[in-house]
């Protein structure tokens, strides 16, 4: 008895040694294996040595290398942790949710109209108010698909990109309406939120232009909150085991129709906080693609922290470094801001294929770990 229980405690820490090492170890081989590819890149277009070098110390500079390079960083990694949360929950459900992007801009669209619509109430209520729709109207947009797939048997990969689309033209729309659009504008653009329901910057006390804003405590918050609904709640356990093993979970009783549709709204939930999140933080309105791609960008925050929420925290920091220092190394050494979309890309594609990551860098993993685990 004492060896059965012996052996099983020591199963149970090569298993937590493998997750580590897929948490971990591998994304940062990946990170080092995209940097040296994306260095390659800029040798084979004629960008000398000295360049190269000079391009990536500004990528440091301009991603942690002042308290403006931090700001920014924070400030464009805060809505890409909050739609990786939601993807991440989904993929943890069985379900490959590619719809942040509309959840996004339907998500910030409500928080936008509420904001300007009840400008009498205090910041006290109006901001939370705000949020709160950008929540809702995100998971009632994702349930759409989560409910296709129950009731007709559809994707979600295809009702997800449709709905992106439809999102995409519904906004063009809305923001043609008179009760959205800003007085005295032709264009498309929608009235600005009032000062009550805007997330207040955190460093304007130091300097206005410091962009970071309490944004990023609603990550760290939704940090925590998808942490325990994955690894301390029922229903957790429910998305998890539905998405391991459909069969099973409905076998041990689990309702997989509603798993389904919680889940995506769950996710939606979290990508129209990611909307809000950058109108009422950084934009002041909406306008005609004002998520930038977050959506998109989301999808490799959550594939690079493995899925996990606090690999996903600081998948968001190292794409908001990215992005922010990219702009930095355009100034300074005059090297192409696609080279960051580039180092992206690479990224993801080791990610993918972490077999790749442990053949290129052997040395970096416990010997025989995966032919151990496979053999249990």
């Amino acid at each position: 008895m004492t060896d059965t229980s012996m052996n099983d405690l020591m199963k149970a820490k090569m298993i937590g040694r493998s997750e580590i090492e897929d948490l971990i170890i591998v994304p940062l081989f990946a990170i080092v294996a995209a940097l040296i590819l994306g260095a390659l890149t800029m040798l084979a277009t004629n960008v000398d040595l000295a360049t190269i070098g000079l391009s990536y110390v500004a990528l440091l500079k301009g991603s942690v290398g002042s308290l403006s390079a931090i700001s920014e960083t924070l400030t464009a990694a805060a809505p890409l942790i909050l739609a990786g949360l939601g993807l991440a929950l989904g993929f943890r459900a069985g379900l490959f949710n590619i719809g942040a992007e509309g959840q996004v801009l339907m998500g910030g669209m409500a928080a936008v109209i509420t904001g300007f619509t009840f400008t009498d109430l205090p910041a006290a209520i109006l901001m939370p108010m705000s949020l709160l729709a950008g929540a809702l109207v995100g998971a009632l947009y994702a349930s759409i698909a989560g409910w296709l797939r129950v009731a007709t048997g559809a994707h979600e990969v295809i009702s997800t990109i449709m709905l992106n689309l439809i999102a995409y033209r519904l906004l063009d729309y809305m923001l043609r309406l008179p009760f959205i659009q800003k007085e005295g504008r032709a264009d498309p653009i929608s009235k600005s939120v009032p000062d009550a329901a805007e997330l207040p910057r955190l460093l304007a006390f130091i300097d206005p232009n410091l962009r970071v804003h309490a944004g990023i405590f609603l990550v760290l918050v939704a940090v925590a909150v998808v942490y325990w609904l994955l690894f301390r709640s029922k229903l957790g356990f429910e998305f998890r085991a539905s998405g391991e093993n459909p069969q099973a979970a409905r076998y041990a009783g689990m309702r997989s129709g509603l798993i389904i549709v919680l889940a995506m709204a769950s996710a939606g939930a979290l990508a129209g906080l990611a909307g809000a999140n950058q109108v009422l933080g950084v934009l002041g309105r909406a306008t005609p693609g004002f998520s930038a791609g977050i959506g998109f960008d989301a999808i490799a925050v959550a594939l690079l922290g493995r899925s996990h929420p606090i690999g996903v925290l600081f998948a968001g920091l190292l794409f908001g470094a990215l992005e922010a220092g990219g702009r930095q190394m355009q100034v300074d050494a005059g090297v192409s801001i696609d080279l960051i979309g580039i180092i992206q890309a690479l990224i993801i594609v080791f990610i993918a294929a972490p077999l790749l990551v442990r053949a290129v860098f052997p040395w970096g993993f416990r010997k025989g770990s995966r032919q151990t685990e496979g053999g249990q």
